[in-house]
């Protein structure tokens, strides 16, 4: 069955960039001139996505205004004779449905998943994670919509981690099957150490079949006091096994200060309207360091 839609769950506080997360969501913070949450809505699109559920929480309403029209602030701009400008903001507006829905209380990535249920219905579904920007010229999601098309079951995607940072995510074990796919046949989330199975972890993206959502009914509290979609995932996994999918792209983690950095300096280089000159002022800077 093709894939159509998609949630990206973006309804966590932001604690690790505090004080910007205070009172702006940690997706909404820029890289360069557009939020971080117009790339992941953007990947989806370019993938195919029709269909986006946004999981939110309270505060975050300036991410639904972003994606809505703003017929005054365009007028504004025609009026002026910024055309350009116009027509981007409405593109924002008109890039696939988006709807949204607040997670009440924050209980863990499985539990916002489990909240698109209505939304989702029986349908396989992308799952794209509000913290992760991954930028390349082949959509992430849509190499795990590839993955699922050929294989039909749930697909990861997946990049090795450094062993000393393993106990924040997640560790697999997993199978070559060739080139950068992957046979999983278990994971655990937020390994002790010596409990790892490998330095592949799920990173951002996911293709998941409804089913998850009856796993997600019956798994307990995991990691953290939260019910973990990992979890659920390793259900699914000992059940059905799962595809590894190692994506191309450059993944920046928005929940962390130095992800904020790199992604704002890198996409600042290659940025058409300001790219050479921050190329040039860069390398003068570096030579202070």
């Amino acid at each position: 069955m093709k894939i159509n839609k998609a949630i990206i769950p973006a309804a966590g506080l932001g604690t690790r960039v505090l004080p910007a997360s205070k009172a702006m969501p940690k997706e909404m913070l820029p890289i360069v001139d557009k939020p971080a949450i117009q790339y992941i809505v953007e990947e989806a699109v370019r993938a195919g996505i029709t269909d986006i559920l946004i999981i939110t929480s309270r505060g975050k309403s300036i991410v639904e205004d972003h994606f809505d029209r703003a017929p005054e602030l365009e007028q504004r701009l025609l009026a002026s004779g910024r055309v350009e400008a116009h027509d981007s903001l409405q593109r924002i507006a008109k890039m696939a449905d988006i709807h949204y829905l607040r997670q009440k209380e924050t209980l863990g990535l499985g539990h916002a998943i489990a909240c698109g249920r209505t939304f989702i219905g029986n349908e396989p579904f992308a799952v794209l994670y509000g913290d992760d920007v991954i930028i390349g010229e082949n959509p992430a999601i849509g190499q795990l919509m590839t993955a699922w098309d050929e294989f039909g079951l749930g697909v990861a995607g997946i990049k090795p981690v450094a062993p000393e940072k393993l106990f924040q995510y997640s560790s697999l074990k997993t199978a070559p099957i060739r080139d950068n796919l992957y046979r999983i046949s278990d994971m655990i989330e937020k390994p002790a150490p010596g409990k790892e199975f490998s330095n592949f972890s799920i990173l951002g993206r996911c293709v998941l079949p409804p089913e998850i959502f009856q796993i997600l009914e019956k798994i307990p509290k995991g990691a953290g006091g939260e019910y973990q979609l990992t979890d659920a995932m390793r259900v699914l996994t000992l059940e059905k096994g799962m595809i590894g999918v190692e994506y191309e792209g450059i993944r920046y983690d928005m929940g962390n200060k130095l992800g904020i950095l790199q992604a704002n300096v890198e996409t600042a280089l290659t940025h058409a309207e300001i790219g050479a000159d921050f190329r040039a002022w860069l390398k003068d800077f570096s030579k202070t360091l």
